[in-house]
């Protein structure tokens, strides 16, 4: 079992930056690829970025890619996503992610890749 607990979250203006960070339990958390999705209002949660175990390969929506950088820290047993330039279609709750599997081309971006969520922290950007 994995508990996520998501932080950073907050009110910012349009072009500013947020650092978002996800806290795991359990000592095994350098076996888990990472991910982080988000929920607009009225919208499907929809994929943001991942990240593989070892840290060594990242995946992007093609809305944040060059906006957002996926990172983790084994050692403290975090991911963390940076956020820059933010938009306000960048509002919504975002949620941190762990996977059982092995992430590639084809699994990344989907939900039901991922076994384990946290509660999410919301993000609000103003024009």
């Amino acid at each position: 079992q994995v508990q996520l607990i998501e932080s950073g979250g907050g009110l910012v203006q349009a072009g500013g930056s947020l650092r978002l960070s996800c806290a795991a339990s359990g000592r095994t958390f350098n076996n888990y690829p990472m991910a982080w999705f988000r929920r607009a209002p009225g919208k499907e949660r929809e994929f943001a970025a991942a990240i593989s175990a070892s840290g060594g390969i990242t995946y992007y929506a093609n809305s944040v890619k060059g906006r957002f950088t996926i990172s983790r820290d084994n050692a403290k047993n975090t991911v963390y996503l940076e956020m820059n330039s933010l938009k306000p279609e960048d509002t919504a709750v975002y949620y941190c992610a762990a996977a059982i599997i092995t992430l590639n081309s084809a699994n990344y971006y989907y939900p039901f890749t991922y076994r384990y969520w946290g509660q999410g922290t919301q993000v609000t950007v103003s024009s």
